[in-house]
Protein backbone atom coordinates (compact mmCIF):
# COMPACT_ATOMS: atom_id res chain seq x y z
CA UNK A 1 0.00 0.00 0.00
CA UNK A 2 1.44 3.22 -1.03
CA UNK A 3 2.26 5.52 1.89
CA UNK A 4 -0.52 8.32 0.52
CA UNK A 5 -3.94 7.99 -0.95
CA UNK A 6 -6.45 10.45 -2.48
CA UNK A 7 -9.79 9.96 -2.78
CA UNK A 8 -12.05 12.79 -4.54
CA UNK A 9 -15.02 14.50 -2.56
CA UNK A 10 -18.37 15.22 -4.19
CA UNK A 11 -19.51 18.11 -5.66
CA UNK A 12 -23.12 18.90 -4.50
CA UNK A 13 -21.98 21.46 -1.38
CA UNK A 14 -20.73 23.80 -4.19
CA UNK A 15 -23.88 23.98 -6.19
CA UNK A 16 -25.59 27.50 -5.23
CA UNK A 17 -29.29 27.24 -3.57
CA UNK A 18 -31.70 29.59 -5.01
CA UNK A 19 -33.82 31.46 -2.28
CA UNK A 20 -37.65 29.64 -2.39
CA UNK A 21 -40.11 32.78 -3.65
CA UNK A 22 -42.10 34.44 -1.22
CA UNK A 23 -45.75 33.33 -1.78
CA UNK A 24 -46.81 36.40 -3.62
CA UNK A 25 -44.02 36.46 -5.67
CA UNK A 26 -44.10 34.87 -9.07
CA UNK A 27 -40.99 32.75 -9.95
CA UNK A 28 -40.76 34.08 -13.21
CA UNK A 29 -40.33 37.45 -12.40
CA UNK A 30 -37.24 39.09 -13.97
CA UNK A 31 -36.09 42.07 -13.62
CA UNK A 32 -36.95 45.26 -15.13
CA UNK A 33 -34.31 45.19 -18.07
CA UNK A 34 -34.87 41.29 -18.64
CA UNK A 35 -38.96 42.25 -19.23
CA UNK A 36 -38.01 44.96 -21.38
CA UNK A 37 -35.80 43.04 -23.50
CA UNK A 38 -38.31 40.09 -23.19
CA UNK A 39 -40.75 42.70 -25.00
CA UNK A 40 -38.44 43.81 -27.84
CA UNK A 41 -38.38 40.25 -28.76
CA UNK A 42 -41.60 39.67 -28.63
CA UNK A 43 -45.09 42.45 -28.74
CA UNK A 44 -41.99 44.94 -28.89
CA UNK A 45 -40.93 43.49 -32.36
CA UNK A 46 -44.22 42.99 -33.81
CA UNK A 47 -45.16 46.84 -32.83
CA UNK A 48 -42.24 47.97 -33.91
CA UNK A 49 -43.18 46.49 -37.46
CA UNK A 50 -46.45 47.42 -37.81
CA UNK A 51 -45.74 51.37 -36.66
CA UNK A 52 -43.06 51.39 -39.63
CA UNK A 53 -45.93 50.14 -42.01
CA UNK A 54 -48.62 52.69 -40.84
CA UNK A 55 -46.16 55.10 -41.20
CA UNK A 56 -45.02 55.00 -44.23
CA UNK A 57 -48.57 53.85 -46.03
CA UNK A 58 -49.98 57.11 -45.01
CA UNK A 59 -47.08 59.30 -46.33
CA UNK A 60 -45.73 57.46 -49.05
CA UNK A 61 -47.41 59.63 -52.78
CA UNK A 62 -50.68 58.88 -54.51
CA UNK A 63 -48.24 59.03 -57.64
CA UNK A 64 -47.09 55.53 -56.88
CA UNK A 65 -48.82 52.97 -59.03
CA UNK A 66 -51.90 52.18 -56.97
CA UNK A 67 -52.96 51.72 -53.45
CA UNK A 68 -51.23 48.08 -53.73
CA UNK A 69 -47.97 49.68 -54.23
CA UNK A 70 -47.96 51.51 -51.36
CA UNK A 71 -49.25 48.50 -49.33
CA UNK A 72 -46.78 46.41 -50.29
CA UNK A 73 -43.56 48.99 -50.11
CA UNK A 74 -45.34 49.57 -46.70
CA UNK A 75 -45.58 46.17 -45.54
CA UNK A 76 -41.59 45.03 -46.95
CA UNK A 77 -40.36 47.92 -44.42
CA UNK A 78 -42.46 47.10 -41.52
CA UNK A 79 -41.70 43.23 -42.33
CA UNK A 80 -37.70 44.00 -42.02
CA UNK A 81 -38.37 46.46 -38.88
CA UNK A 82 -39.73 43.52 -37.38
CA UNK A 83 -37.00 40.90 -38.34
CA UNK A 84 -34.58 43.73 -37.20
CA UNK A 85 -35.74 44.73 -33.97
CA UNK A 86 -36.68 40.49 -33.30
CA UNK A 87 -33.00 39.93 -33.78
CA UNK A 88 -31.30 42.61 -31.80
CA UNK A 89 -33.54 41.55 -28.98
CA UNK A 90 -31.75 38.02 -29.80
CA UNK A 91 -28.46 38.73 -29.37
CA UNK A 92 -28.96 40.68 -26.32
CA UNK A 93 -30.39 37.82 -24.55
CA UNK A 94 -27.58 35.54 -26.12
CA UNK A 95 -25.16 38.18 -24.65
CA UNK A 96 -26.40 38.38 -21.29
CA UNK A 97 -26.56 34.42 -20.94
CA UNK A 98 -22.77 34.07 -22.07
CA UNK A 99 -21.95 36.65 -20.03
CA UNK A 100 -23.48 34.88 -16.83
CA UNK A 101 -22.18 31.24 -17.87
CA UNK A 102 -18.52 33.09 -18.10
CA UNK A 103 -18.34 34.84 -14.83
CA UNK A 104 -20.92 33.04 -12.31
CA UNK A 105 -19.55 34.94 -9.50
CA UNK A 106 -20.70 37.98 -10.43
CA UNK A 107 -23.52 37.11 -11.79
CA UNK A 108 -25.11 35.47 -8.62
CA UNK A 109 -23.79 39.00 -6.50
CA UNK A 110 -26.58 40.52 -8.89
CA UNK A 111 -29.48 41.42 -6.68
CA UNK A 112 -31.69 43.68 -4.48
CA UNK A 113 -28.21 44.41 -2.46
CA UNK A 114 -26.25 44.88 -5.65
CA UNK A 115 -28.59 47.12 -6.68
CA UNK A 116 -29.61 49.12 -4.14
CA UNK A 117 -27.15 52.06 -3.44
CA UNK A 118 -25.43 52.26 0.00
CA UNK A 119 -27.16 48.87 1.14
CA UNK A 120 -24.30 45.99 2.43
CA UNK A 121 -23.11 43.31 0.68
CA UNK A 122 -23.88 39.63 2.15
CA UNK A 123 -20.55 39.18 3.85
CA UNK A 124 -20.61 41.21 6.61
CA UNK A 125 -23.69 39.15 7.81
CA UNK A 126 -21.79 35.94 7.15
CA UNK A 127 -18.50 36.94 9.29
CA UNK A 128 -20.83 38.33 11.75
CA UNK A 129 -22.91 34.40 11.79
CA UNK A 130 -19.97 32.73 11.79
CA UNK A 131 -18.31 34.69 14.97
CA UNK A 132 -21.31 34.28 16.70
CA UNK A 133 -21.41 30.40 16.27
CA UNK A 134 -17.99 29.60 17.08
CA UNK A 135 -18.55 31.93 20.13
CA UNK A 136 -21.39 29.95 21.32
CA UNK A 137 -19.78 26.93 20.61
CA UNK A 138 -16.81 27.37 22.25
CA UNK A 139 -15.42 24.77 24.30
CA UNK A 140 -14.35 25.60 28.25
CA UNK A 141 -13.00 22.24 29.99
CA UNK A 142 -11.26 22.36 33.53
CA UNK A 143 -8.63 19.99 32.63
CA UNK A 144 -6.57 18.44 35.94
CA UNK A 145 -3.53 18.34 34.75
CA UNK A 146 -3.33 21.30 32.30
CA UNK A 147 -5.71 23.85 33.82
CA UNK A 148 -8.22 25.66 32.05
CA UNK A 149 -8.49 24.99 28.36
CA UNK A 150 -10.56 27.38 25.80
CA UNK A 151 -11.19 26.31 22.16
CA UNK A 152 -12.51 23.73 19.96
CA UNK A 153 -12.35 19.84 18.99
CA UNK A 154 -11.82 19.00 14.99
CA UNK A 155 -15.49 19.91 14.49
CA UNK A 156 -18.21 21.81 15.71
CA UNK A 157 -20.89 19.95 16.53
CA UNK A 158 -19.30 16.78 17.66
CA UNK A 159 -21.41 13.89 19.69
CA UNK A 160 -18.55 13.26 21.67
CA UNK A 161 -17.57 15.45 24.76
CA UNK A 162 -15.85 18.57 22.62
CA UNK A 163 -12.55 18.57 24.37
CA UNK A 164 -10.50 21.65 22.60
CA UNK A 165 -7.89 20.25 20.32
CA UNK A 166 -4.63 22.32 19.28
CA UNK A 167 -5.97 21.57 15.53
CA UNK A 168 -9.34 23.10 15.84
CA UNK A 169 -7.91 25.29 18.43
CA UNK A 170 -5.39 26.58 15.92
CA UNK A 171 -7.84 27.51 13.48
CA UNK A 172 -10.54 28.99 15.29
CA UNK A 173 -7.65 31.46 16.44
CA UNK A 174 -6.60 32.14 13.12
CA UNK A 175 -10.53 33.10 12.35
CA UNK A 176 -10.30 35.24 15.47
CA UNK A 177 -7.90 37.33 14.59
CA UNK A 178 -9.17 37.10 10.54
CA UNK A 179 -12.61 38.68 12.05
CA UNK A 180 -11.06 40.93 14.42
CA UNK A 181 -13.00 39.82 17.40
CA UNK A 182 -15.62 42.46 17.64
CA UNK A 183 -16.46 41.96 21.22
CA UNK A 184 -15.16 40.57 24.48
CA UNK A 185 -16.83 37.08 24.16
CA UNK A 186 -13.70 35.35 23.12
CA UNK A 187 -9.94 36.42 24.79
CA UNK A 188 -7.51 35.45 21.89
CA UNK A 189 -5.20 35.28 24.78
CA UNK A 190 -7.43 32.58 26.43
CA UNK A 191 -6.71 30.38 22.94
CA UNK A 192 -2.91 31.07 23.12
CA UNK A 193 -2.62 29.98 26.90
CA UNK A 194 -4.81 26.61 25.63
CA UNK A 195 -2.37 26.28 22.77
CA UNK A 196 0.49 26.47 25.24
CA UNK A 197 -1.03 24.09 27.71
CA UNK A 198 -1.85 21.40 24.48
CA UNK A 199 1.45 20.74 24.19
CA UNK A 200 2.64 17.83 24.53
CA UNK A 201 5.24 16.39 27.27
CA UNK A 202 8.21 16.16 24.82
CA UNK A 203 7.49 19.54 23.20
CA UNK A 204 5.46 20.03 20.02
CA UNK A 205 1.82 19.19 18.87
CA UNK A 206 -0.07 16.75 17.15
CA UNK A 207 -3.31 15.74 15.76
CA UNK A 208 -5.56 13.54 17.85
CA UNK A 209 -5.02 10.57 15.67
CA UNK A 210 -1.54 10.97 15.53
CA UNK A 211 -1.25 10.23 19.73
CA UNK A 212 1.31 11.36 21.87
CA UNK A 213 4.28 12.10 18.81
CA UNK A 214 4.63 15.48 17.96
CA UNK A 215 4.20 15.72 14.08
CA UNK A 216 6.16 18.67 12.33
CA UNK A 217 3.04 19.80 10.18
CA UNK A 218 0.80 20.18 13.00
CA UNK A 219 3.95 21.33 15.64
CA UNK A 220 4.17 24.32 12.43
CA UNK A 221 0.40 25.04 11.99
CA UNK A 222 0.77 25.66 16.06
CA UNK A 223 3.33 28.19 15.73
CA UNK A 224 2.15 30.05 12.19
CA UNK A 225 -0.94 30.71 14.73
CA UNK A 226 0.77 31.81 18.39
CA UNK A 227 3.31 34.17 15.92
CA UNK A 228 0.20 35.81 14.38
CA UNK A 229 -1.32 36.22 17.68
CA UNK A 230 1.91 37.80 19.07
CA UNK A 231 3.75 35.40 20.71
CA UNK A 232 7.69 36.89 20.69
CA UNK A 233 10.33 34.67 18.65
CA UNK A 234 12.11 34.06 21.28
CA UNK A 235 9.26 32.06 23.37
CA UNK A 236 8.67 30.33 19.90
CA UNK A 237 12.47 29.47 19.28
CA UNK A 238 12.55 26.16 21.25
CA UNK A 239 9.74 24.44 19.59
CA UNK A 240 11.02 25.71 16.32
CA UNK A 241 13.90 24.15 16.63
CA UNK A 242 12.08 20.77 17.84
CA UNK A 243 10.09 20.43 14.82
CA UNK A 244 12.88 21.17 12.01
CA UNK A 245 14.81 18.74 13.98
CA UNK A 246 12.32 16.24 13.91
CA UNK A 247 11.47 17.34 10.13
CA UNK A 248 14.39 15.53 8.38
CA UNK A 249 14.23 12.22 5.90
CA UNK A 250 16.13 10.05 8.33
CA UNK A 251 13.03 10.73 10.98
CA UNK A 252 10.24 11.26 8.98
CA UNK A 253 10.53 10.38 5.35
CA UNK A 254 7.04 10.13 4.77
CA UNK A 255 6.42 13.91 5.89
CA UNK A 256 9.28 15.01 3.41
CA UNK A 257 7.85 13.27 0.71
CA UNK A 258 4.39 14.59 1.47
CA UNK A 259 3.31 17.72 -1.18
CA UNK A 260 0.98 19.08 2.05
CA UNK A 261 3.00 18.19 5.31
CA UNK A 262 5.79 19.84 3.04
CA UNK A 263 3.68 23.04 2.14
CA UNK A 264 2.09 23.35 5.92
CA UNK A 265 5.36 23.54 7.50
CA UNK A 266 6.40 25.50 5.31
CA UNK A 267 3.84 28.23 5.73
CA UNK A 268 3.87 27.91 9.36
CA UNK A 269 7.60 28.19 9.82
CA UNK A 270 7.83 31.32 7.80
CA UNK A 271 5.41 32.88 10.16
CA UNK A 272 7.07 31.60 13.03
CA UNK A 273 10.53 31.48 11.94
CA UNK A 274 11.23 33.47 8.91
CA UNK A 275 15.19 33.39 9.50
CA UNK A 276 15.07 29.74 10.00
CA UNK A 277 17.84 27.78 7.94
CA UNK A 278 15.73 25.38 6.88
CA UNK A 279 13.08 27.24 4.81
CA UNK A 280 15.16 27.69 1.61
CA UNK A 281 15.80 23.70 1.98
CA UNK A 282 12.46 23.44 2.54
CA UNK A 283 11.16 25.60 -0.78
CA UNK A 284 13.82 23.58 -3.08
CA UNK A 285 12.16 20.19 -2.05
CA UNK A 286 9.40 22.05 -2.70
CA UNK A 287 10.25 23.26 -5.96
CA UNK A 288 11.78 19.42 -7.30
CA UNK A 289 8.94 17.87 -6.58
CA UNK A 290 7.15 19.45 -9.36
CA UNK A 291 6.12 17.56 -12.70
CA UNK A 292 5.52 17.98 -15.96
CA UNK A 293 1.89 17.49 -17.20
CA UNK A 294 1.85 17.17 -21.00
CA UNK A 295 -2.19 17.03 -20.98
CA UNK A 296 -1.42 20.73 -20.43
CA UNK A 297 1.45 22.07 -22.79
CA UNK A 298 4.04 20.07 -19.97
CA UNK A 299 3.75 23.08 -17.76
CA UNK A 300 4.94 21.93 -14.89
CA UNK A 301 2.26 21.12 -11.61
CA UNK A 302 2.05 18.84 -8.38
CA UNK A 303 1.09 15.85 -7.21
CA UNK A 304 0.22 14.55 -3.70
CA UNK A 305 4.10 13.57 -3.71
CA UNK A 306 7.27 15.20 -4.22
CA UNK A 307 9.15 11.62 -4.76
CA UNK A 308 7.95 9.46 -7.65
CA UNK A 309 5.62 7.94 -7.67
CA UNK A 310 4.27 11.50 -7.51
CA UNK A 311 0.73 10.82 -8.43
CA UNK A 312 -1.44 12.27 -11.21
CA UNK A 313 -1.34 16.42 -11.21
CA UNK A 314 -3.23 17.60 -8.70
CA UNK A 315 -4.95 21.34 -8.84
CA UNK A 316 -5.34 21.20 -5.22
CA UNK A 317 -1.70 19.83 -4.22
CA UNK A 318 -0.40 22.77 -7.00
CA UNK A 319 -2.57 25.28 -5.14
CA UNK A 320 -0.66 24.38 -1.81
CA UNK A 321 2.82 24.73 -3.08
CA UNK A 322 1.97 27.82 -5.35
CA UNK A 323 0.70 29.54 -2.00
CA UNK A 324 3.78 28.31 -0.53
CA UNK A 325 6.28 29.17 -2.80
CA UNK A 326 4.76 32.67 -3.09
CA UNK A 327 4.87 33.45 0.74
CA UNK A 328 8.31 32.11 0.42
CA UNK A 329 9.63 34.70 -1.69
CA UNK A 330 8.54 37.38 -0.46
CA UNK A 331 9.80 36.44 2.64
CA UNK A 332 13.06 34.92 1.50
CA UNK A 333 13.24 36.58 -1.93
CA UNK A 334 13.71 34.81 -5.66
CA UNK A 335 17.14 36.35 -6.64
CA UNK A 336 19.66 35.07 -4.22
CA UNK A 337 20.61 31.76 -6.13
CA UNK A 338 20.17 29.52 -9.00
CA UNK A 339 18.22 27.42 -6.67
CA UNK A 340 15.88 30.43 -5.59
CA UNK A 341 15.39 31.51 -9.42
CA UNK A 342 14.15 27.79 -9.94
CA UNK A 343 11.39 27.73 -7.25
CA UNK A 344 10.29 30.84 -9.14
CA UNK A 345 10.21 29.30 -12.55
CA UNK A 346 8.19 26.30 -11.18
CA UNK A 347 5.92 28.61 -8.99
CA UNK A 348 4.99 30.74 -12.54
CA UNK A 349 4.50 26.97 -14.03
CA UNK A 350 2.16 26.24 -11.56
CA UNK A 351 0.16 29.42 -11.70
CA UNK A 352 -0.36 28.92 -15.79
CA UNK A 353 -0.69 25.31 -15.09
CA UNK A 354 -3.58 26.70 -12.97
CA UNK A 355 -5.16 28.68 -15.83
CA UNK A 356 -4.87 26.57 -18.42
CA UNK A 357 -7.72 24.58 -16.84
CA UNK A 358 -9.98 22.94 -20.19
CA UNK A 359 -13.12 22.35 -18.09
CA UNK A 360 -16.56 24.67 -17.73
CA UNK A 361 -18.08 25.90 -15.84
CA UNK A 362 -15.32 26.96 -14.01
CA UNK A 363 -17.59 27.02 -10.82
CA UNK A 364 -18.10 23.22 -11.17
CA UNK A 365 -15.28 21.98 -12.89
CA UNK A 366 -13.26 19.33 -11.72
CA UNK A 367 -10.35 21.20 -11.00
CA UNK A 368 -12.43 22.37 -8.00
CA UNK A 369 -13.43 18.73 -6.46
CA UNK A 370 -12.87 18.08 -2.88
CA UNK A 371 -10.00 15.69 -2.11
CA UNK A 372 -9.43 13.49 0.70
CA UNK A 373 -5.70 12.04 1.15
CA UNK A 374 -4.29 9.42 3.96
CA UNK A 375 -0.56 10.62 5.05
CA UNK A 376 0.81 7.20 6.44
CA UNK A 377 3.63 6.72 8.84
CA UNK A 378 5.66 3.97 10.79
CA UNK A 379 4.82 4.06 14.01
CA UNK A 380 8.17 4.68 16.12
CA UNK A 381 7.34 2.66 18.74
CA UNK A 382 6.62 -0.57 16.15
CA UNK A 383 7.79 0.45 12.89
CA UNK A 384 5.47 -2.26 11.25
CA UNK A 385 2.40 -0.57 12.19
CA UNK A 386 1.58 2.30 10.36
CA UNK A 387 0.39 6.02 11.92
CA UNK A 388 -2.48 7.35 9.49
CA UNK A 389 -3.46 10.92 9.21
CA UNK A 390 -6.72 11.51 7.46
CA UNK A 391 -6.45 15.11 5.63
CA UNK A 392 -9.30 16.50 3.68
CA UNK A 393 -8.76 19.24 1.08
CA UNK A 394 -11.08 21.82 0.39
CA UNK A 395 -9.81 22.41 -2.91
CA UNK A 396 -11.79 25.78 -3.79
CA UNK A 397 -10.61 27.53 -1.44
CA UNK A 398 -6.87 26.82 -2.19
CA UNK A 399 -7.63 28.19 -5.46
CA UNK A 400 -8.36 31.42 -4.63
CA UNK A 401 -5.89 31.68 -2.42
CA UNK A 402 -3.33 30.91 -4.76
CA UNK A 403 -4.91 32.93 -8.15
CA UNK A 404 -4.75 35.69 -5.36
CA UNK A 405 -1.39 34.98 -4.40
CA UNK A 406 0.17 38.61 -5.41
CA UNK A 407 2.68 36.50 -8.12
CA UNK A 408 -0.13 34.94 -9.44
CA UNK A 409 -1.76 37.91 -10.81
CA UNK A 410 1.49 39.63 -12.26
CA UNK A 411 1.85 36.14 -14.33
CA UNK A 412 -1.75 36.45 -15.58
CA UNK A 413 -0.93 39.50 -16.73
CA UNK A 414 2.59 39.22 -18.34
CA UNK A 415 1.07 36.56 -20.51
CA UNK A 416 -1.98 38.04 -21.34
CA UNK A 417 -4.00 35.58 -19.84
CA UNK A 418 -5.80 38.02 -17.59
CA UNK A 419 -9.08 37.43 -18.70
CA UNK A 420 -8.59 33.17 -18.11
CA UNK A 421 -7.24 34.76 -14.56
CA UNK A 422 -10.64 36.32 -13.69
CA UNK A 423 -12.78 33.71 -14.90
CA UNK A 424 -11.36 30.94 -12.80
CA UNK A 425 -10.92 33.22 -9.83
CA UNK A 426 -14.34 33.95 -9.99
CA UNK A 427 -15.76 30.66 -10.53
CA UNK A 428 -13.63 29.18 -7.67
CA UNK A 429 -14.91 31.99 -5.30
CA UNK A 430 -18.58 30.98 -6.44
CA UNK A 431 -17.85 27.61 -5.53
CA UNK A 432 -16.83 28.71 -2.06
CA UNK A 433 -19.62 31.25 -1.27
CA UNK A 434 -22.14 28.00 -2.36
CA UNK A 435 -20.73 25.48 0.31
CA UNK A 436 -21.41 27.43 3.31
CA UNK A 437 -24.53 28.40 5.36
CA UNK A 438 -24.47 30.96 7.77
CA UNK A 439 -20.89 31.42 7.48
CA UNK A 440 -20.09 27.76 8.81
CA UNK A 441 -19.07 25.16 6.36
CA UNK A 442 -19.56 21.47 5.94
CA UNK A 443 -17.73 18.64 4.99
CA UNK A 444 -19.81 15.61 3.23
CA UNK A 445 -18.99 12.40 4.96
CA UNK A 446 -19.00 10.09 1.56
CA UNK A 447 -22.59 9.23 0.08
CA UNK A 448 -24.29 10.02 3.01
CA UNK A 449 -26.42 13.02 3.90
CA UNK A 450 -24.75 13.04 7.25
CA UNK A 451 -22.30 16.35 7.62
CA UNK A 452 -19.20 17.38 9.68
CA UNK A 453 -18.16 20.97 9.96
CA UNK A 454 -14.89 20.89 10.46
CA UNK A 455 -12.68 23.99 11.95
CA UNK A 456 -10.20 24.29 9.34
CA UNK A 457 -12.83 24.34 6.18
CA UNK A 458 -14.57 27.38 7.54
CA UNK A 459 -11.30 29.27 8.52
CA UNK A 460 -10.33 28.38 5.00
CA UNK A 461 -13.85 29.37 3.72
CA UNK A 462 -13.85 32.82 5.41
CA UNK A 463 -10.14 33.22 4.48
CA UNK A 464 -10.76 33.22 0.99
CA UNK A 465 -13.98 35.07 0.87
CA UNK A 466 -12.01 37.92 2.78
CA UNK A 467 -9.17 37.77 0.67
CA UNK A 468 -11.65 38.32 -2.58
CA UNK A 469 -13.28 41.03 -1.00
CA UNK A 470 -10.03 43.16 0.07
CA UNK A 471 -9.10 42.88 -3.51
CA UNK A 472 -12.19 43.91 -5.15
CA UNK A 473 -12.79 47.05 -2.79
CA UNK A 474 -12.41 49.58 -4.78
CA UNK A 475 -13.26 53.02 -3.16
CA UNK A 476 -15.22 55.50 -4.75
CA UNK A 477 -13.58 58.81 -5.61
Amino acid sequence: MSQQQLGRGSLRLRQPRPDPPAPDEDPSDTSPPERFVGWLGGLGAAAAGYGVFQFLFSVLPDSLDGSAARYVISGVSGLATFVAAWLAAALLRARTAAAAAADPARAAAVGPAAMAPGAPGPLPKVFASAYGTLVDQVSVVADPERGRLTGWPHSLGENTPSRPTPVGTAYGLHIMLDLGVPDGGLSTGDLVDTLWRLRLPDGGWSARSQGSEARPEVTALVLGALARAGTSAERLAAEVDRCTGAFTRQLDRAGLESTHVVTTVLRGLLRAAPRSEILPALREVLADGAISDPRRDHLRCWGYRLQPPYGRPSPLHTAQAVVALDRAARVLGEDTDARAARARTAREDGVRWLLSCPDAPHDTCPDLENLHEEVRRPRTDDPSRHEVLNVRHFTASWLVRALLSPGALEIARADGLEDEWRVRLDGAVAAVWAGQTDGIWSWVRGGSTELRRPMWMTYQGLSALRAHAVWMYQPDG
